[in-house]
C-alpha cells in the first residue's frame, strides 16, 4: 500500500483513542489545574445547595397545611433561607463562568500559539500537500473546541452528574419505593444515552470532514475567483459548491433527526415520572410536602439529563475536533535543525552543489547527479526549459526541501548543519508571484519590523527604483496595500519585493523569474535594480529572457534535472549547443 501524503493523514483516517485524545488535551489544562479545581469545589457548593432547595419548598409546604404563629415563623425563615440560598447559588455560578472564560481564554492562545508554530516548521513539500482552508480550520475553530471541552463541557457534565447522583440519592431517602421507580428510568435513559453517544459520534466525525472540505473550497475558489469568471466557470463551481454544501446539509439533518428522537423520549420519560410520582403519593398517602419536593427533585433530575446529552453533543464535537487537530500535530516537520546545528552571522556567499539527486516524488529524479560550485559574489544565472529544475535548485538552497542524495555546502559547509533560522536570514528571495500582506507600502517592506525608520526605508527604495511610484502617491510609504497587493501593478509588486530584500541585508540573493510578465519600461528600472543588488553578495537568477542575464559570472544550462553546459555567455554561445539554440529562438522570436 502507498504511504498516505500529509493531507490525507488530516482527512480524519487516523483514528485516535479516547483515552489518548483525552490524556494529550489535558497536557494544555495543568497550567489551569489551581482554576479548574477552585471552580470544581465551587460546582459541589453550588450543586449541594441546588440539591437542598427542593427539601426547603417542601418543609413550606407542609407547614402552610397546619398554619399558625408559630408555623408562619417557620415559614417566613425557610422562605429567607430559601432566597438567600437562592442568591448564593447564582452568585457562585456567575463567579464561577467568569474565572472559566477566562482560564479558556488562555489555553486557547497557547494551543493555536503551538499549532501555528507546528505549521511554520513544515516544509514546502508538506505545505503545499495541505489546503489552506483546511488549516485554517484548525487553528482558528478547533482550538477553541479543546478549551471549551474542559472549562465549559466536563465542568457542566460534573455538575449534572454530581445533581444527578445527589438527587437520586435524596428521593430514595425520602420514599424507597418511588426511588425504586426512579431507577427504573435511570436505567433505560442511561442504556439510551449510551447508543446516542455511539451514533452522534460517528456523525460528528463525518460532519468535521464535510466542514473543511467546504471551507477548503471556499478558500480556494474565492481566492481565484478572477480565473473562475475569466473562464466562465461559474456554474461548474456553483453545482461543486451544491454538492459539497448537500453533504454537509444531510450530515447536519442526521444530526437533527438523532437529537429530535432522542429529547423528545428523555420529556416523556420526565412526564411519565411526574405522572407516576403523584399517583404512588396519592396511594401511599405521602405528606403534600414530600410530594411537591419529589416533584421538584424530579425537574432537578431529569433537567441535567437533558443537558447531558447537549454536552454529549458538544463532548463529540471537541473529540472529533482535538482527533483532527492532533492528527496535524502529529504530522512531524520534515525540514528541522539538527540538534546541534551551526549558528553563522555572516556567509561569505560559496555555494556548492556535491553529486545532488532530488524527486518530489519516490524516485521521479528532478535533479539528477547535479555538481557545480558558485564563488562568493559571483552572478549565476539558470536557464533551460520549464522543468529542468531551475526553481528546484533554488528552493533546495533554503532548505525548503531536503535532497536524497549528495550534499549542498555553503562556505564549506553542509546546509543540514546549519542552524535554518541563520540560513535563511542570510538569503534574500525575489520571486516573480510576489506576496504582498494587507497593510501599508512600509509594513510590507519591513514585513511590520518597527526598528526600520522611514529615511531606512526610503533610502533602500531610492536603491531599487521603487521611490518613483511611491511618492507619486500622497499617501507614500502609508498607502494602503488590499490583499495580495491587488491594487498595485506587476512591476510596482516586483520593485517592492527588491526592497523587502535589501533592506534585511542578504548575503545571497534569490531571483526566481522576478523580471517575468514586467512592461518594458519597468523592466529597465528593475534592471538597473538589479545592477546595483548585484554589489550585495553572491546572486542565483532564474530567467526565460536571456537577455537579463548576459552579464552574469556564469551560465548554468539545464536539461531534464541534469547539467548540459557551464560558462558565460560568450564561451556558450561559441559552443554552439543548447544554449546557443535558446539564444536563436529567442532573436527570432524577438524580431
Amino acid at each position: 500500500m502507498a504511504e498516505q501524503t500529509d493531507f490525507e493523514k488530516l482527512k480524519g483516517d487516523k483514528k485516535i483513542p479516547a483515552r489518548i485524545l483525552y490524556s494529550r488535551a489535558f497536557h494544555y489544562l495543568k497550567k489551569e489545574m489551581l482554576t479548574l479545581i477552585f471552580s470544581l469545589i465551587l460546582v459541589l457548593i453550588n450543586v449541594g445547595l441546588d440539591v437542598y432547595l427542593p427539601s426547603l419548598i417542601g418543609n413550606i409546604t407542609n407547614e402552610l397545611s397546619n398554619v399558625s404563629d408559630k408555623t408562619l415563623t417557620y415559614i417566613s425563615i425557610f422562605a429567607g433561607s430559601y432566597l438567600g440560598l437562592a442568591i448564593l447559588g447564582q452568585g457562585l455560578m456567575l463567579l464561577q463562568s467568569v474565572i472559566l472564560n477566562k482560564a479558556g481564554q488562555r489555553i486557547v492562545y497557547r494551543l493555536r500559539m503551538d499549532v501555528y508554530q507546528h505549521i511554520l516548521n513544515m516544509s514546502q513539500n508538506q505545505l503545499n500537500d495541505m489546503p489552506v482552508g483546511s488549516l485554517v480550520t484548525r487553528v482558528a475553530n478547533y482550538t477553541t473546541s479543546i478549551s471549551d471541552l474542559f472549562t465549559k463541557v466536563l465542568v457542566s457534565l460534573i455538575r449534572n452528574g454530581l445533581t444527578i447522583i445527589g438527587v437520586f440519592v435524596i428521593m430514595l431517602a425520602m420514599s424507597p419505593i418511588l426511588g425504586g421507580i426512579l431507577t427504573i428510568f435511570v436505567v433505560i435513559i442511561f442504556i439510551v444515552s449510551f447508543f446516542f453517544r455511539y451514533v452522534v459520534r460517528r456523525i460528528f466525525t463525518k460532519e468535521r470532514r464535510y466542514i473543511s472540505d467546504l471551507n477548503t473550497f471556499l478558500n480556494e475558489n474565492l481566492s481565484g475567483m478572477n480565473i473562475v469568471q475569466l473562464f466562465k466557470q461559474q456554474k461548474r463551481k456553483d453545482e461543486e459548491f451544491s454538492i459539497k454544501n448537500e453533504t454537509l446539509r444531510k450530515q447536519r439533518y442526521k444530526l437533527n433527526i438523532a437529537f429530535a428522537m432522542y429529547r423528545p423520549f428523555v420529556t416523556f420519560l420526565y412526564f411519565l415520572a411526574i405522572a407516576i410520582t403523584f399517583y404512588a403519593g396519592m396511594k401511599l398517602s405521602l405528606l403534600p410536602g414530600t410530594v411537591i419536593a419529589f416533584y421538584l427533585y424530579l425537574s432537578r433530575f431529569f433537567n441535567p439529563v437533558q443537558n447531558i446529552a447537549d454536552q454529549l453533543n458538544e463532548i463529540q464535537r471537541s473529540m472529533t475536533a482535538c482527533e483532527r487537530l492532533f492528527n496535524l500535530l502529529d504530522v512531524k516537520p520534515e525540514v528541522l535543525d539538527k540538534e546541534n546545528a551551526i549558528k553563522i552571522e555572516q556567509f561569505k556567499g560559496k555555494i556548492e552543489f556535491k553529486h545532488v539527486w532530488f524527486a518530489y516524488e519516490e524516485e521521479n529524479w528532478i535533479l539528477k547527479d547535479v555538481s557545480f560550485v558558485i564563488e562568493p559574489r559571483q552572478t549565476v544565472a539558470f536557464v533551460g526549459a520549464t522543468g529542468a529544475g531551475k526553481t528546484t535548485i533554488l528552493s533546495l538552497i533554503v532548505r525548503n526541501y531536503e535532497v536524497q542524495k549528495g550534499e549542498i555546502l555553503i562556505d564549506d559547509i553542509n546546509i543540514n548543519d546549519i542552524e535554518l533560522k541563520s540560513l535563511r536570514k542570510a538569503m534574500g528571495q525575489m520571486l516573480q508571484d510576489v506576496f504582498l500582506f494587507s497593510g501599508t507600502v512600509k509594513s510590507n517592506i519591513t514585513l511590520h519590523d518597527d526598528s526600520y525608520s522611514d529615511e531606512e526605508v526610503m533610502e533602500v527604495c531610492r536603491y531599487v527604483n521603487a521611490d518613483t511610484f511611491i511618492n507619486a502617491d500622497e499617501k507614500g510609504l502609508q498607502k494602503e496595500i488590499i490583499e495580495r497587493g491587488e491594487n498595485l501593478s506587476q512591476g510596482q509588486r516586483q520593485l517592492l519585493s527588491f526592497a523587502r530584500t535589501v533592506l534585511h541585508k542578504p548575503q545571497i540573493l534569490i531571483l526566481d523569474e522576478a523580471t517575468a510578465n514586467i512592461d518594458t519600461e519597468t523592466e529597465v528600472l528593475i534592471q538597473e535594480s538589479l545592477e546595483r543588488i548585484k554589489n550585495i553578495g553572491t546572486m542565483l537568477v532564474v530567467a526565460h529572457r536571456l537577455s537579463t542575464i548576459q552579464k552574469s559570472d556564469q551560465i548554468v544550462v539545464l536539461q531534464h534535472g541534469e547539467i548540459v553546459e557551464i560558462g558565460n555567455h560568450q564561451e556558450l554561445l561559441k559552443k554552439k549547443g543548447f544554449y546557443y539554440r535558446l539564444y536563436q529562438l529567442q532573436l527570432q522570436h524577438n524580431e
